[in-house]
């Protein structure tokens, strides 16, 4: 879902899905080797956990208002990882880094992920899953905008996908309420120009860029809930506290590293491979957890937009970007001690 045009490896993260993961910026011009369990395990984390966050969030939303939901797993989740960095000793973000990481937070979390947990109030797990494999179509034509338009077969690829995406949105799943489909028409489009602008802005490298953006993509949504006066949680709703945690701990954290392992120890390619499984865990978990139900109109949208998704990413591959990345040094301004 997210293999757009990145200039350095750590903007791959940017262009995954709106599950609720941000940037994650590393500064290694060389790849090490490692240990191949851990990679293992690592890519079952990310193909299970991210895939599962989208039914985690229906749970969490029956005792949680979208918003102040988001909310509290960005700041708990952004206060704990920035915490643990600073007592390893990396460095806090320069006054630069804190403006830049404001830009793509509040595009990628507040209007990305914000967006699609207040869809997933109407609309189903699965749906919303893959209509945010939608982001690297977008992010494509964003990228334009700093003059790297798509390849033919990239345009055949992003064709195709919004095709699949107009499908999706003709479906009776979709448009059962019409603010859950705007909402899930414009978070993709929110995630990917955050995603194509945080390439030309100052952002502190590694795992310290998630950190800043959650902090702040978490703020922007407390005031967003506030402003819209959303209902009280009720915290007496068990399944959603539960929920909660496991998008904190597991959706966040935990996922957060096996991602920053895979993107200094594997290829791109590897590292955001989940973007072509995670879609599929969030329909098979929707239907025999949640006993949701795809229309035969759904399921010829989905593949169309996969297939759309994977021919754009071809096309990217092709190119030839992904053995640049990893040989590219980025621009001096993102660079820090982080790690």
């Amino acid at each position: 879902m997210k293999n757009s045009y990145p200039t350095k490896p750590s903007t791959i993260a940017q262009e995954s899905s709106l599950n609720g993961r941000t940037a994650i910026h590393k500064d290694t011009t060389q790849q090490p080797q490692g240990n191949r369990f851990l990679i293992l395990l690592s890519l079952i984390a990310l193909y299970f956990i991210w895939g599962s966050t989208y039914l985690g969030m229906r749970i969490a939303l029956i005792g949680f208002p979208p918003f102040l939901m988001a909310a509290i797993r960005f700041l708990v989740a952004g206060g704990l990882l920035f915490l643990i960095l600073r007592l390893r000793g990396n460095p806090a973000p320069t006054r630069k880094q804190w403006l830049g990481a404001a830009i793509v937070g509040t595009l990628l979390l507040a209007g990305g992920n914000g967006g699609v947990a207040f869809a997933e109030q109407w609309v189903a797990t699965g749906l919303a899953a893959v209509g945010i494999a939608a982001v690297p179509l977008w992010t494509a034509l964003f990228a334009g905008l700093w003059g790297r338009w798509p390849t033919r077969i990239e345009w055949f690829g992003l064709g195709l996908g919004f095709v699949g995406v107009i499908l999706l949105n003709l479906g009776n799943g979709v448009w059962a309420n019409p603010l859950g489909a705007i909402a899930l028409l414009l978070a993709p489009i929110c995630w990917a120009l955050g995603s194509a602008w945080s390439q030309h802005i100052s952002l502190p490298s590694g795992l310290m860029s998630s950190s800043a953006e959650m902090l702040i993509g978490g703020g922007v949504l407390v005031i967003m809930s506030f402003g819209l006066r959303e209902r009280t949680p009720n915290l007496a709703v068990s399944q959603s506290l539960w929920a909660l945690a496991y998008l904190v701990v597991f959706g966040s954290l935990v996922a957060f590293s096996a991602y920053g392992y895979l993107l200094r120890y594997t290829r791109p390619a590897l590292a955001t491979s989940y973007a072509y499984v995670n879609p599929m865990v969030a329909v098979g978990l929707g239907v025999v957890l949640a006993n949701e139900r795809l229309t035969p109109l759904e399921v010829v949208a989905i593949l169309i937009t996969l297939t759309g998704v994977g021919l754009a990413s071809l096309g990217n591959n092709r190119r030839g970007r992904w053995g640049k990345m990893m040989h590219t040094q980025p621009k001096q301004e993102n660079r820090t001690t982080n790690e």
